[in-house]
């Protein structure tokens, strides 16, 4: 039987999900230089999503690490010294919208087809391709809620699956980009 120690507990309680936003300027092999810097310090980073924002030449990555407090500002620390980064922001679960999009083949045949289409309906799900012996489901969601629709798809047979990493935005007015004249 496994021991665990008093630290190793608390390294357990301390360690969580956070979500990083990053302001970066869209130049070539910056996504290399941020997951290197990952590599290089031992981080666990979970996801990495980069996409372009309202601002030419501006892109945003989403990362999300397990890690407890410590290493959290060690990350964002790292992040900053990277020159191609422009801000680096810690958002707050209770304060922000955050989705993922997960694609998923499921057994469908004729006789199932109905209670496939009826289970992904109430995960607010589309059915985005139909063959004679499956569909392809488009859903998306917190992670959560696209377990439980997992969970439920299932019991029909998962043929394949992939789940994007988590995008995110911070609720109400506040932005990351600098402010703008209107």
């Amino acid at each position: 039987m496994a021991t665990t120690t008093p630290h190793s507990i608390n390294e357990i309680e301390n360690s969580r999900r956070h979500i990083l936003a990053v302001r970066v300027e869209d130049v070539d092999g910056i996504i290399s230089r941020v997951t290197a810097m990952f590599t290089r310090r031992g981080f666990n980073l979970v996801s990495l999503v980069s996409a372009k924002t309202e601002t030419p030449g501006i892109a945003r990555l989403t990362i999300v690490v397990d890690a407890d407090e410590h290493s959290i500002e060690q990350i964002t620390k790292q992040l900053n010294k990277i020159i191609p980064v422009l801000k680096v922001v810690r958002l707050e679960e209770e304060s922000t919208v955050s989705r993922s999009l997960l694609l998923v083949k499921v057994n469908a045949t004729n006789e199932n087809r109905p209670q496939v289409v009826d289970a992904a309906n109430i995960f607010r799900a589309r059915i985005v391709d139909v063959a004679p012996e499956s569909v392809v489901i488009e859903a998306t969601g917190t992670p959560q809620k696209l377990r439980a629709m997992l969970d439920v798809m299932e019991t029909f047979g998962v043929r394949e699956l992939i789940q994007s990493g988590l995008v995110a935005l911070n609720r109400g007015p506040k932005t990351m980009a600098p402010s703008q004249r209107g």
